[in-house]
């Protein structure tokens, strides 16, 4: 709601935990849909309590996977929820336009455009244009490593394990690669952390950035 105070990253990512506690529940905030008189206060501005860079996969639509509504959230969603330099901007604009104070990244189970770069990496199959290739090419690098280990030989754990590696390198990504976001952690409290979506279960498990 506007008008609120900021509240911490801490504070943040409790908020998301209990929202996905809900939806796998099966249960809804109320305010999550406002009624239509309270969307005017949203017109003049907007005060998300967290960012959230989500993979476009049409069955991880992020407000609902939290249960939050209008001014929660600011989202941002490509495939494979991966770091190119609007990325950056966009989160650079919501952490210091907004006091923002927890950045989650979040990709899933079976994510789509991890398959595909496990599949190049295997040499079973290539990107079909350029700009599909540029995604292929920026998860390359986080899970390459993998294909050198036993995992190659077990495709499920290989596909979980690209997955969650694909997230830990886009939130070291944006940890490291701005000046703005950098003195935020150092100066105000500005967490960034991994997250998986599991579409098997509907659970966010927040597993890189959260201490032990």
């Amino acid at each position: 709601m506007l008008g609120t105070i900021m509240i911490s990253a801490p504070e943040s990512l409790e908020r998301l935990r209990d929202g996905n506690r809900r939806f796998v529940l099966g249960l809804q905030n109320p305010e999550s849909v406002p009624p239509a008189r309270q969307r005017a206060q949203f017109v003049t501005g907007q005060q998300p309590f967290a960012v959230v860079l989500g993979c476009s996969d049409s069955r991880v639509p992020v407000e609902i996977v939290f249960d939050q509504g209008l001014g929660d959230l600011f989202v941002i969603r490509n495939a494979g929820n991966i770091v190119a330099p609007s990325v950056v901007g966009s989160v650079e604009f919501a952490v210091d336009r907004f006091e923002t104070r927890l950045v989650v990244v979040m990709g899933h189970s079976l994510c789509g455009a991890v398959g595909a770069t496990l599949e190049t990496l295997q040499a079973r199959n290539t990107p079909g244009s350029p700009s599909l290739l540029s995604i292929v090419d920026r998860i390359v690098p986080a899970v390459r490593e993998l294909m050198d280990t036993p995992l190659r030989d077990d495709p499920r754990a290989l596909y979980h394990h690209a997955v969650r590696a694909n997230v830990r390198a886009s939130a070291n990504q944006l940890r490291r690669g701005s000046a703005i976001i950098e003195q935020m952690i150092e100066r105000c409290g500005l967490m960034i952390v991994g997250a998986e979506y599991s579409l098997e279960t509907g659970l966010v498990d927040f597993f890189d950035g959260v201490g032990p």
